[in-house]
């Protein structure tokens, strides 16, 4: 157990480093306006941390985006695959594999983002926890660890779980109100993505299966494992998962898949928002996309005659004498 507990401590301290600068720095700020104590200011604390984090993994976050589009161009080629080699299951995941290989893609960069969340995750349930027994982690002092653990929002402890709320009806419906608000917002916006960032073609076969399974499964142990969480370390989550559904949202917006839902809506926007400038716009029958009219064709110059030289010009005839 020591030797695990070395490399526990070893992952972890740097991260309560890390975590308790950017939250002091917060905090230092906030109470300016609001109590040093309160509760309010060490959520706002927790909030601005999350912030710092998740534009932190905006690159990660763009890649896991490509990553995705790519896949899923790529399932008509899977299921060629699947057609092919789907007697020879080792074949078949071979072949799967070179071929997100050469598309320059990777099937687990998706999770890139919640894998490299989970140690902040863990260090702020540690620092949080630590802070309500006066055990200070990270920067923070002795007198800031217990304004942090003592640190109650509407009345109600952050550093409370559902599991630990001894009968405190105050603490279990705040618990319960994040760990649905986390729920909620994790089945959200793995729908948004499959709803409006798949086109037709991906949404049968292995990858739009795992999808599909993770729409459901995710938020189910969120859930579960929400309950045995402290509130501030669910107000993290929470904001975080607004986060990804703002950011994912943007992204979609503007720059979605070809043949998607969110593309089509793209190219609309795009047309009318040409309409109004002025361009005019006809929509086929039976047609999703509207496409500029063609400009009526402008009536032909009327062309000038030509002034002639002095030299070419008809001289008046001369009068006999």
């Amino acid at each position: 157990m020591s030797f695990f507990g070395a490399i526990g401590s070893f992952i972890m301290t740097p991260l309560y480093y890390v975590i308790s600068v950017v939250m002091i720095g917060f905090h230092n700020v906030i109470s300016k306006l609001l109590e040093p104590a309160g509760g309010a200011s060490w959520v706002l604390s927790i909030v601005g941390l999350t912030v710092v984090i998740r534009a932190a993994l905006i690159p990660l976050f763009v890649k896991q985006i490509k990553s995705s589009r790519n896949m899923q161009m790529l399932q008509p080629k899977v299921k060629e695959l699947q057609k092919k080699y789907g007697h020879d299951r080792e074949r078949l995941a071979q072949e799967t594999m070179a071929l997100y290989r050469d598309a320059g893609t990777n099937p687990f960069a998706s999770c890139l983002p919640i894998l490299l969340q989970m140690p902040i995750f863990f260090a702020l349930f540690r620092l949080l926890d630590a802070a309500s027994d006066g055990d200070p982690r990270g920067v923070l002092s002795k007198s800031q660890a217990e304004q942090f653990g003592n640190a109650e929002l509407f009345g109600v402890p952050i550093s409370k779980t559902f599991i630990t709320a001894d009968g405190d009806i105050g603490v279990q419906i705040m618990a319960l109100f994040f760990v649905l608000a986390m729920l909620v917002t994790t089945f959200l916006t793995q729908r948004q993505l499959m709803t409006k960032n798949m086109p037709e073609s991906a949404m049968t076969g292995p990858y739009a299966q795992q999808q599909k399974m993770l729409l459901y499964v995710l938020p189910v142990v969120f859930a579960v494992g929400g309950v045995a969480f402290p509130i501030g370390v669910l107000v993290y989550w929470t904001v975080s998962n607004l986060w990804t559904m703002s950011q994912q949202f943007y992204v979609i917006r503007r720059n979605p898949a070809p043949g998607t839902p969110a593309a089509q809506a793209k190219a609309e926007r795009d047309a009318h928002k040409a309409a109004r400038k002025g361009h005019p716009v006809v929509e086929e029958p039976g047609s999703t996309m509207i496409e500029p009219a063609p400009e009526p064709p402008r009536p032909a110059k009327r062309q000038q005659p030509q002034r002639k030289p002095r030299s070419q010009r008809k001289q008046p005839p001369k009068k006999r004498s």
